[in-house]
């Protein structure tokens, strides 16, 4: 347990998957805020310690469970899994949430006035997302499956217009840590997206999807911040010693 509780967050996330959850049920940040220990985590987040690495122990005694080993894959191919799996749920989850959240605010905003931040905050959020996702699929991703082709010794290795792998991915990073300051304030103004008790159906939908679109980003989050682009700095690296 004391190993455990001295190791970081995104590390152990990285290990085993099914820890997002615990970590989530938490309230503890694994993917912009995963550099932490689990410790400090708790700290930060104000809950019992104990508990959450009891749940993280209890893990190791689950059998069955279909996590994908994401640490152990190409990173071409886990950048592939990365565009078509959460970008792709993005891209189709904003024009969903952004005509339900302009609703709730218009009818709810009177005497919700919650809602009429989270509305603008969400604007900002999508906006951000999707820039950050062309620049991902157009120039980071692309470049980084060239690192993996190279490795191959195979031709089609992307031309860098940036030097180093290491500058774009910290302007990345940091669109991250902007996206999860945020989602912190979304989750915050809606009381962890519960409710009111006279919420109608659409204010409910609205926060029903909110949840969901923050437990992906999360997890999107984590496989670039903790595993992907540490892999593409170290085989880049790799690659100018070799």
């Amino acid at each position: 347990m004391e190993n455990l509780r001295n190791k970081s967050v995104g590390e152990i996330v990285k290990l085993d998957f099914r820890a997002a959850d615990v970590f989530s049920n938490y309230g503890i940040d694994f993917c912009c805020g995963g550099k932490i220990s689990v410790g400090e985590a708790c700290a930060n987040s104000g809950c019992d310690e104990d508990k959450v690495i009891n749940a993280l122990e209890a893990l190791k005694n689950q059998q069955g469970s279909a996590v994908h080993d994401f640490d152990s894959w190409n990173i071409g191919f886990l950048a592939d899994y990365i565009q078509n799996t959460h970008h792709q749920y993005v891209s189709k989850a904003i024009p969903q949430i952004l005509p339900l959240a302009q609703k709730v605010a218009d009818v709810h905003g009177e005497h919700h006035a919650e809602v009429i931040q989270i509305n603008e905050l969400f604007q900002d959020l999508a906006e951000e997302l999707l820039s950050h996702m062309q620049k991902e699929e157009q120039i980071l991703f692309p470049y980084i499956k060239g690192l993996v082709a190279s490795q191959a010794g195979e031709n089609g290795a992307a031309d860098s217009c940036f030097g180093s792998v290491s500058g774009p991915i910290s302007v990345m990073e940091q669109e991250h840590e902007n996206a999860g300051v945020i989602l912190k304030e979304m989750f915050r103004l809606s009381d962890g997206y519960t409710p009111p008790e006279d919420a109608c159906n659409t204010f409910r939908v609205l926060y029903g999807k909110l949840k969901e679109f923050e437990d992906d980003l999360h997890r999107h989050i984590h496989l670039e911040n903790n595993i992907l682009f540490p892999k593409a700095i170290e085989m880049e690296t790799a690659l100018s010693n070799g």
